[in-house]
């Protein structure tokens, strides 16, 4: 057979495998091997290949040949936890993208000292380097061979019939896998255990808790190191750890979860954020609504969110009781914002209408998924939608698109951003999704074309639109490198005949707008917590909540210090005074560990002189300056919004 690697043609005899192959193709190549692309497939290097083929070899420097070798480390970790303690029950162990984790059903909890045993038994099985090897049974076969293992049974039953099932074995140590796996456990040459957390089986409430651990692995031990510190440099950012400590926001239990209460440093950030939010899109032409926070279960027949979205929304009465009132509160604001555009006959002179409202939205997440302000069940959105004609589309769909970009931009946070175009599932529209096959198709070429044509770099996700049209979604990773939706935009050709929103053309003949929903900074709390992490706590002065404060260093500066406070807050700055009696010393540490951005020291010269010693919590100490000096000096720093 004829293999091809890097555009040179090997021969080789049929069935022979990858890592043969490469041992003959490069020595050195075939040491830091672990796993193949055989035409595009990843593939186990010890699997024969029985036809002509194009191979790419994958490292530790490839994300695949990395994903590889963190599952077959999992299997390592169902082994020594398995040695330790044979009566656990295996369920799952898939890898993620920053390591794998594996669950299991246990009498007794994990505990800390447990994952120092379990880590030194996976580095023992490890060095004895044995083979992974994949085998296949008949179903009978194989529910025979996991009978003790309740989990895997079921896994087994779900398999349609004439699937193969296939498993791997390394000692004597059997688990369910479809692979791909290392050729042998010796390639993992670093492996961490990281915590231990519950899980429900399959992620629902309804099924039985489980204890799992989570780990990652490396095919060198640097990685492992510079994974680990960039961790706890993570850790430090966290903003579920940070904005509790610096006091932005906090949870109470009687409350919820996924409600969290924003204490008066993370409201003011946020009240800044919507004001500027507003104020610009009021530049870009937004017209500013205010809709109510729910409606009767009419207007999400009429959406389709009835039908598509009701286990995401918080109902107030019996959904299925027809002869009395049902609410429910919105999950999102179109429905309510279309009223607007109803509220009269359009013209097509009216367009676009570009509707843009600060709108408090509920969704009834599970709450396995809360985290923080990242992801709750309370949250208040930048959303907007705009009604327009199809010549208009590509023009407004860029002008949202700049708008997100330029507001990701000046707080930060665009350089961290991907884009993924979000498209049906044409293999689920029935349940999933409204409008004929027709429709969708033609959204997302037009949709496509406006990406290529603004040069947008994104991915496609499958079954990942909104279930009246697709979308461009911005995403965002925190610091622990958790993906999230940061700001969308959606191209709607659906739901305007739905609410019959007609417009009057120049012929005076009546035609159905296009709609785009979108947002342009997003969910304020999780731009909250990603600047947060982004900044660890040291917010840009512009949006600090508390942008100066002035520390006396002595009684006799106190009221110098206040006259400053005022003189400052007249001018619209944020500013606190510390005129306590605890030493100079203690009043800037105290300042510095809030993250203030400028401390104003001030003593008797300065009293005399009026003027201020200016410490920067980064730059350090500036020095005395007039206090017109100093008001010029950060006027310029919130004007321009820079990021210090």
């Amino acid at each position: 057979m004829k293999i091809t690697f890097q555009d040179k043609v090997w021969e080789f005899e049929n069935g022979t495998n990858s890592l043969d192959m490469i041992g003959e193709i490069d020595k050195e190549l075939k040491k830091t091997a672990l796993a193949v692309k055989v035409n595009g497939a990843v593939t186990d290097l010890a699997a024969p290949v029985n036809e002509d083929a194009a191979i790419e070899i994958l490292t530790g420097a490839d994300a695949e040949g990395l994903r590889v070798l963190r599952h077959s480390a999992s299997h390592v970790l169902a082994q020594a936890v398995k040695n330790l303690r044979p009566n656990v029950k295996l369920a799952i162990g898939p890898a993620i993208d920053n390591g794998f984790y594996y669950d299991f059903d246990v009498d007794e909890p994990f505990t800390t000292d447990f994952l120092n045993q379990v880590e030194k038994e996976m580095t023992k099985i490890i060095k004895k380097n044995s083979r992974m090897e994949r085998f296949e049974l008949p179903r009978e076969e194989a529910l025979a061979l996991m009978k003790d293992e309740p989990y895997k049974v079921e896994l087994i039953n779900e398999l349609p019939e004439g699937e193969a099932i296939s498993f791997y074995k390394q000692e004597g140590f059997v688990d369910l896998c479809a692979g791909p796996h290392l050729p042998s456990l010796g390639k993992i040459k670093a492996v961490k255990l990281m915590s231990i957390a519950g899980a429900y089986w399959r992620g629902s409430e309804k099924n039985k808790m489980l204890q799992r651990i989570y780990a990652t692995a490396f095919a060198t031990k640097e990685e492992l190191d510079a994974y680990v510190a960039a961790r706890e440099d993570a850790l430090k950012r966290d903003h579920n750890k940070l904005g509790r400590e610096l006091e932005y926001f906090t949870t109470v239990d009687s409350i919820g979860q996924g409600l969290p209460i924003l204490l008066p440093k993370g409201a003011r950030v946020i009240q800044l954020l919507q004001r500027w939010v507003e104020d610009t899109e009021q530049k870009a032409g937004y017209l500013l609504t205010k809709t109510p926070l729910m409606a009767k279960r009419d207007l999400y027949r009429i959406s389709g969110h009835w039908d598509h979205y009701l286990d995401g929304m918080f109902i107030l009465g019996d959904p299925y009781d027809e002869t009395k009132e049902c609410f429910a509160l919105r999950p999102m604001t179109c429905p309510f914002q279309y009223q607007v555009y109803l509220n009269r006959q359009r013209s097509y002179r009216e367009l676009p209408m570009r509707l843009g409202e600060t709108s408090t939205l509920f969704r009834n997440e599970d709450s396995g998924e809360m985290h923080g302000l990242i992801r709750v069940r309370q949250f208040t959105i930048s959303e907007g939608h705009l009604v327009l004609r199809p010549d208009q589309l590509a023009e407004e769909f860029k002008g949202c698109l700049e708008l997100a970009k330029y507001m990701l931009e000046t707080v930060g946070m665009l350089d961290k951003c991907t884009f993924r175009f979000s498209q049906w599932d044409p293999e689920n529209p029935k349940n999933k999704y409204e409008g004929t096959r027709e429709q969708w198709e033609t959204a997302q070429a037009i949709m496509k074309d406006i990406l290529d044509d603004l040069g947008v770099n994104y991915e496609i996700g499958i079954d990942e639109a909104a279930f009246y049209g697709p979308k461009l979604d911005v995403q965002y990773h925190n610091v622990f490198g958790k993906e999230d939706t940061i700001v969308t935009l959606q191209i709607d050709m659906l739901l305007a005949e739905r609410f019959g929103m007609y417009y009057i053309d120049e012929n005076g003949e009546k035609k159905l707008p296009y709609i785009i929903h979108r947002t342009s900074l997003g969910c304020y709390e999780r731009t909250l917590a990603y600047l947060i992490e982004t900044y660890a706590g040291a917010l840009p002065t512009w949006m600090s909540p508390e942008q100066v404060r002035i520390l006396s260093v002595t009684d006799r500066a106190a009221d110098y210090a206040i006259e400053l406070k005022k003189k400052l807050e007249a001018l619209g700055f944020r500013a606190e005074a510390d005129i306590t009696g605890n030493k100079i010393g203690k009043k800037i540490r105290d300042a510095q560990m809030e993250k203030i951005p400028y401390m104003l020291i001030v003593g008797d010269r300065d009293m005399a002189e009026n003027t201020v010693s200016v410490r920067h919590r980064a730059d350090g100490d500036i020095g005395a300056i007039s206090f017109d000096a100093f008001a010029a000096l950060i006027k310029e720093v919130v004007e321009k919004k820079a990021k210090k």
